[in-house]
């Protein structure tokens, strides 16, 4: 019995092969040269007449069999395709994670289209912004968003001081230096807010996504590996159109 997987390794070569068969069949049955035969001889009026040797050019491509060794070809295509397709049908099977079952008889097609987009899925969760560890953030649940705890500045201003270097005499006036001094005119109360997720929360969506990819392929490995009955298609099919 042949097995799913054993067809679907030998399909993308068969395919390439069909490819390149026809290809040089459509480049062959247009070179009319290859089509054309000839042949020619001379026969004088009497026997005293000059003797020509004759001429002669075989037909070197018959259409008939250029299409014959493509079909041969497309016939085996045609049957491994039929083969995979008609296996599809029936390759199933469980997704497991962790010993439970979490999707049930998958068909092996549905199983490829999880994987490419657990895989997208993948890549996004490990763009996620994530939030600041230098900071230390608590759930706000009014907000339903992360906030640090509240942090206290204080706002100065400054005021101008007068500060007497020397004392006014009879003979000269007093001599003043000015300067600012910051005084505490206020306080600022600042709470930073996020909606980013906190970096465990990213690594545990990362190890789900994780372990159903490995489960995935494991399913997709299993059913592919089901035996499966060989289709015979081609014949049918090539039997009419050449009939």
């Amino acid at each position: 019995m042949t097995k799913l997987n054993q067809i679907l390794a030998v399909e993308k070569g068969v395919k390439s092969d069909v490819q390149r068969k026809a290809t040089e069949a459509q480049h062959t049955v247009q070179k009319a040269p290859l089509l054309s035969g000839i042949s020619r001889t001379y026969q004088p009026i009497d026997d005293e007449g000059e003797r020509l040797p004759s001429e002669s050019t075989r037909v070197q491509v018959q259409v008939e069999s250029v299409l014959k060794d493509v079909a041969a070809g497309l016939t085996r295509l045609f049957d491994v395709t039929a083969t995979k397709d008609w296996a599809n049908c029936e390759a199933r099977a469980d997704v497991t994670v962790d010993g439970t079952v979490l999707l049930s008889g998958v068909p092996v097609t549905y199983l490829l289209f999880l994987e490419k987009q657990l895989s997208d899925l993948q890549t996004l969760i490990s763009r996620l912004p994530t939030l600041d560890p230098s900071e230390t953030w608590t759930l706000d649940e009014n907000s339903d968003t992360w906030r640090t705890d509240p942090v206290k500045t204080t706002r100065t201003k400054k005021v101008p001081r007068n500060h007497v270097l020397a004392e006014a005499t009879e003979k000269h006036p007093a001599q003043v230096q000015v300067y600012n001094e910051d005084i505490v005119v206020g306080y600022w109360t600042k709470i930073t807010f996020s909606g980013a997720l906190p970096q465990r929360r990213v690594n545990e969506l990362q190890t789900r996504v994780q372990k159903l990819q490995d489960a995935v392929k494991y399913a997709r490995e299993e059913a592919n590996g089901i035996e499966i009955t060989d289709r015979r298609i081609g014949e049918t099919v090539f039997g009419y159109l050449l009939g």
